[in-house]
C-alpha cells in the first residue's frame, strides 16, 4: 500500500512538549504507519471525570487531535484541515493505564476528509470509536 502521507511527517515532529491541551492531558503520539497515525492519553486524574472514568470529553480530544494531524499530513502543503463535525460512541470505560487511538481515513478528497479513529485499552479492548469530518481549506 502507498503511503498517504502528503507532507513529511515524523513522531519527533508530533511530541514537541509544547504547551496545549495535548500536553496538559499527557497526550503522546506513537506510531505513523503508510495509512495510520496512533496516540494515547494516560487515565489519571488529570483525564477522569469525578466518577474515576476516563472522561467521554478526553476521548473526544483524543480523536480529534489524532484525525485532525492525519487529515494536515495527508493533504497537499498549503491546505489547512479544520473540524467539521465528530461524533463518539463510548463502548467501554477505562480507569487506569492508557487508552490508544488509531485514526485511519475513510475518505480523502479534495474538500473534505473523513477519518475513523478507534480507541482501545491496555488490554486491547474497544473503549471508543469516533468519526470526524474534517474541512480542507485551500491555501490562501
Amino acid at each position: 500500500m502507498p503511503s498517504i502521507w502528503k507532507r513529511p511527517i515524523e513522531l519527533s515532529m508530533l511530541n514537541t512538549g509544547a504547551p496545549t491541551a495535548l500536553t496538559h492531558l499527557g497526550i503522546e503520539f506513537t506510531e505513523i504507519g503508510e495509512d495510520f497515525v496512533r496516540g494515547r492519553v494516560p487515565v489519571d486524574d488529570r483525564t477522569k471525570q469525578p466518577f474515576g472514568l476516563l472522561h467521554g470529553g478526553v476521548s473526544v480530544v483524543l480523536a480529534e487531535t489524532l484525525g485532525s494531524i492525519g487529515a494536515t499530513f495527508a493533504a497537499p502543503e498549503g491546505w489547512r484541515a479544520v473540524g467539521l463535525d465528530i461524533n463518539a460512541n463510548h463502548l467501554r470505560s477505562a480507569t487506569s493505564g492508557w487508552v490508544t487511538g488509531t485514526a485511519r481515513p475513510v475518505h480523502i478528497g479534495r474538500t473534505t476528509q473523513v477519518w475513523q479513529i478507534d480507541m482501545v485499552n491496555d488490554e486491547g479492548e474497544l473503549t471508543c470509536v469516533s468519526r470526524l469530518t474534517m474541512a480542507m481549506l485551500a491555501p490562501r
